[in-house]
């Protein structure tokens, strides 16, 4: 009997190894190379031995999308909507749910560095030597891989990678959020003016065919100019309906993005467009370090870094695997006398084990991570690039839209005393009242313009904070 239980310790060890898989080749890797393409975009990138800045989590969210930025508003609902939103938001909770699962991950891959130990109860019976008995069996069993050339902790590293990834998804994903609900906020109550002035126009246009249509029956207006009249009516008309349609729908999107119901969208608050205005400063110029604090850019950073782990392990995945191991079997006819020591066999072992052939498979594991690294530094590249366009195409669309706003504002102001003028006239007899009313909807139309313009702007600053990652 104790001949057939050392057999098993001795067995069990030996099953517990993982024989690795051995290089056949010379495959080394010059990092020199990589490390000048990244400098050649002006990025101080270092590589696979790149210093990187450890990424935590923070318990307040508000904290990601920079609610300082917001107070620019001077609107209290709208900082609501970004609340509710930051509570309910159903992307936000996967957001959050993904950085958990990344860091369990994390926790399954730092196993690896440590000891593992098993236990077991085996009860058997049957005849042994010629005599039948019954016997009871308590196998402990650990094993320990000596991590001499920090594979496993590698592993954990790059695990820990994707984890710090993950946080900075979910950063993202509050400022797409915050962005998201302020441009839909921002809209709906650009269309709310642009309901009240179509609402205006439409009731001029309305007035001008009633009166069009006395003047066709007194023989001072032509059919032509009655039918034309009509139409301006209708088309009115059915620009208000398009209008309040978008709207609805604004309103839906809203309900989604802070995780309410659209059966209460005719609940919802906002301020009165007149009132609506952005007091914060948006720069001209920008140093070209903001991109540095974007999350795309600070995401890419990490999947290079996780690269550069990753061909490391593929290197000493062509290094020997050492592991210790031992175990402990408990071995009595009585129950009661299991634990003795007496009853007690035990042994320890260790061993190297190098794989000689695998049929190519680790050289072809290292070369896929080298390509692996090369793609992960294009895209880092990539996001440098495309990162400084947005913040330029940002910075370009505010400096732009105001300008056009403060044109605009001018021909408002002109248009406003020429209407001065027109009422003066019709006031001394000078004029009709349908010209009067004519004016007065082109006074509207330019009204109309200069508001859609100021929102445009607002617009155009939150494309900017988003730009620059919240940190305006």
């Amino acid at each position: 009997m104790n001949k057939i239980l050392s057999l098993a310790v001795i067995v069990s060890l030996a099953l517990s190894y993982t024989a690795p898989v051995i290089a056949i080749e010379n495959t080394g890797y010059n990092a020199g190379t990589v490390r000048a393409q990244a400098l050649k975009n002006g990025m101080k990138a270092k590589a696979e031995k790149k210093k990187s800045t450890k990424i935590t989590r923070t318990n307040n969210k508000y904290e990601y999308i920079n609610l300082d930025w917001w107070a620019g508003f001077n609107d209290e609902i709208l900082n609501d909507y970004i609340a509710r939103a930051i509570e309910n938001n159903k992307d936000l909770k996967i957001a959050t749910l993904n950085i958990e699962g990344f860091y369990q991950q994390v926790v399954m891959q730092r196993s690896a560095e440590m000891p593992s130990v098993v236990a077991g109860f085996a009860p058997a019976y049957g005849n042994l030597m010629g005599k039948t008995e019954d016997t009871y069996g308590l196998p402990i069993i650990a094993n320990y891989e000596l991590d001499l050339f920090g594979k496993n902790h590698n592993k954990t590293t790059s695990a820990r990678k994707l984890y710090e990834a993950s946080i900075i998804d979910e950063r993202a994903a509050y400022i797409a959020m915050a962005s998201a609900v302020g441009t839909a906020y921002i809209n709906i109550v650009r269309l709310d003016a642009l309901v009240d002035l179509q609402t205006e126009i439409v009731a001029l246009r309305k007035d001008i065919y009633e009166m069009m249509n006395i003047s066709n029956r007194e023989g001072l207006a032509s059919a032509s100019d009655l039918v034309r009249a009509n139409k301006n009516y209708v088309l009115g008309v059915t620009d208000l309906t398009e209008i309040k349609k978008q709207r609805t729908q604004l309103l839906n999107m809203l309900a989604v993005l802070i995780g309410d119901s659209p059966n209460n969208i005719e609940d919802y608050k906002r301020i009165n467009w007149r009132d609506l205005a952005y007091n914060g400063e948006i720069p001209e110029y920008v140093s070209s370090e903001v991109i540095m604090q974007r999350p795309d850019y600070m995401k890419a950073e990490k999947m290079l870094e996780k690269a550069g782990i990753d061909v490391r392990v593929a290197r000493k995945e062509c290094l020997p695997s050492i592991k210790l191991g031992g175990g402990v079997i408990f071995n009595s006819k009585e129950f009661g006398s299991l634990l003795t020591t007496s009853n007690m066999l035990w042994g320890i072992g260790g061993g190297i084990m190098q794989s000689l052939f695998t049929g190519g498979r680790t050289i072809a594991n290292l070369k896929y991570k080298k390509i692996a690294y090369e793609k992960s530094l294009k895209n880092y590249e990539k996001v440098n690039l495309t990162s400084m366009q947005e913040v330029n195409d940002s910075l370009v669309a505010v400096n732009m839209d105001k300008e056009k706003l403060a044109k605009q504002k001018e021909i408002k102001t002109l248009e406003e005393k020429d209407f001065e003028l027109t009422q003066m006239k019709y006031d001394e007899g000078i004029i009709s009242r349908l010209d009067l009313e004519q004016m007065k909807e082109n006074l509207l139309n330019v009204n109309r313009m200069v508001y859609s313009s100021q929102f445009d702007c607002m617009i155009d600053y939150i494309n900017y904070y988003k730009a620059v990652g919240a940190k305006a």
